[in-house]
């Protein structure tokens, strides 16, 4: 039940539903834009009375955590862009500023229900002028534009 926990005791506050009970995606932010009439389509007789929106990407994992990197080293770090949509579908990303040492490797190109690897690299490097205790965070999120709705990857990493 939403109005008891599970001791039994009445709930203090209410219960978030995940996002993705809510309809949406977590980290993506939906486009304005009209559905493409030039855009691959699949025209079968089971889809045909189908209203629903059969697109998107899921992220796998939809997070990267790279814990305590070494300064001046390279890391790397795999992330798969499913398409979970039943039409082929084209993504780009759009790549990190430089001061942040993140870099997304990948080969362009549509997704026809299949998915894509992302290596997403970074080199670890400290920017600031301060003394931090020798630890430095790095968080960025990278923005994937899709057709219909842009993903927002978040990094994070602590430099040494």
């Amino acid at each position: 039940s939403l109005l008891v926990n599970a001791a039994g005791q009445p709930r203090k506050e209410k219960v978030k539903l995940p996002s993705c009970l809510q309809g949406r995606q977590p980290n993506s932010i939906p486009n304005k834009k009209i559905e493409d009439p030039v855009a691959g389509k699949v025209n079968t007789s089971s889809l045909a009375t189908t209203r629903q929106h059969l697109s998107g990407f899921h992220l796998i994992p939809p997070r990267v955590t790279l814990g305590v990197l070494k300064e001046g080293c390279t890391y790397a770090a795999t992330v798969i862009l499913k398409n979970v949509g039943v039409n082929f579908s084209r993504f780009r990303v759009k790549q990190p500023p430089p001061h942040t040492g993140l870099r997304v490797m990948y080969t362009p190109g549509p997704v026809a229900g299949l998915q894509v690897e992302l290596e997403i690299e970074i080199f670890a490097m400290i920017l600031g002028g301060e003394d931090t205790g020798g630890l430095e965070e790095i968080s960025h999120d990278i923005e994937i534009l899709t057709e219909t709705e842009t993903l927002l990857l978040p990094v994070r990493a602590n430099i040494l």
